[in-house]
């Protein structure tokens, strides 16, 4: 089978597709034919430097990806050949507070990613697809749509008639975007680029703004609040955005970080001062993947994909990340 792999640090275009031998599953793992594998920000910066990463060559990328279980290992019982699955991002973590050996669980970090022809998988590291979902739909969620679910319901304890903030328009932030409007929520979301705000528009988001057009963008978020701020916040930007976060985040309000482009200098007297509550948040567990697809399922909701790539073409869809011209998520289709 073939399995794209990092064997330098030479970057996107260095990648290698290469052929490996089939993996056979041992107890308590699956086999799964990938049919869809989808990339975060986080798969990009580790294929560019996976030296600071601590990556052991070869490595195959990416944690997100959903497929076909086509061999069950000894004691296997959750899952048949046949079943539509897709991985979790630690294989590692069922439910709990996240821990130090849950992290060493990382797929495509600590341990081989999806986008491959073929991946080994815990059993107690993957979840069904939910079926009205396609595979490359499926591919989206064990990051970015987890995230999104985790900040939003599990730490941001959202509810109907909530408001919450989103940054940018990519996986996390659509992703996000869907799940407020599914629990009733309010939805501001911010672009530089007025065709993604009409676009989140169509999503269901209730309030726009061009950060580009109004610098100051925290106090219109304060505007469209009276003054009070938003409940909750997924903290995706870059560098300096946090200090307006804060800003436009109500007292006792929740702003989750996530990803490594949050950065900046902020004064914490804010954030004592309005009693926030500031989360860093990796993904999440196996027990919230299963919540969210139930939730997901009940509402028919469907992920926004940007644009699919052939796997022979993957190294292009890297570079579609680098270039952040994107609305909602990038897939492999395999």
């Amino acid at each position: 089978m073939r399995a794209y792999e990092i064997v330098s640090d030479g970057g996107v275009d260095a990648l290698a597709l290469n052929e490996r031998q089939s993996p056979q599953p041992g107890k308590g793992e699956i086999l799964v034919a990938v049919r869809a594998s989808s990339i975060n920000y986080r798969d990009l910066s580790t294929v560019e430097d996976p030296v600071s990463r601590g990556v052991k060559y070869p490595l195959v990328p990416n944690s997100d990806g959903a497929g076909e279980v086509i061999s069950v290992g000894a004691g296997v019982t959750k899952f048949n050949t046949g079943d539509r699955v897709a991985g979790c991002f630690f294989q590692n973590w069922i439910d709990g507070r996240i821990t130090a050996v849950a992290m060493t669980s990382a797929m495509g970090g600590a341990v081989d990613g999806i986008l491959a022809e073929e991946a080994l998988l815990s059993e107690a590291g993957a979840v069904p697809v939910p079926a009205h979902m396609s595979y490359e739909e499926a591919a989206t969620l064990p990051c970015a749509g987890l995230t999104a679910w985790n900040c939003l319901v599990e730490q941001g304890g959202l509810k109907a008639g909530n408001t919450a903030l989103f940054l940018g328009t990519g996986g996390a932030s659509i992703a996000g975007l869907q799940v407020a409007k599914m629990m009733g929520a309010r939805a501001i979301i911010t672009s530089s680029s007025d065709e993604k705000l009409e676009r989140a528009r169509g999503l269901g988001a209730d309030e726009l703004i061009n950060y580009r057009q109004i610098p100051d963008w925290e106090s219109r978020v304060l505007e469209l609040t009276d003054g009070a701020g938003v409940d909750v916040t997924i903290e995706t930007g870059g560098g300096g955005t946090l200090e307006k976060t804060i800003e436009a985040t109500r007292i006792g309000g929740t702003i989750s970080l996530i990803g490594v482009l949050t950065g900046g200098t902020i004064n914490p007297t804010s954030v004592m001062r309005k009693s926030i509550r500031l989360q860093g948040v990796y993904v999440g567990n196996r027990r919230m993947f299963e919540d969210m697809n139930a939730a997901l399922t009940v509402n028919q909701v469907h992920p926004v994909i940007d644009q699919v790539f052939d796997f022979e073409d993957a190294r292009a869809a890297y570079h579609a990340m680098r270039a952040a011209g994107h609305f909602g998520k990038l897939v492999v289709k395999i």
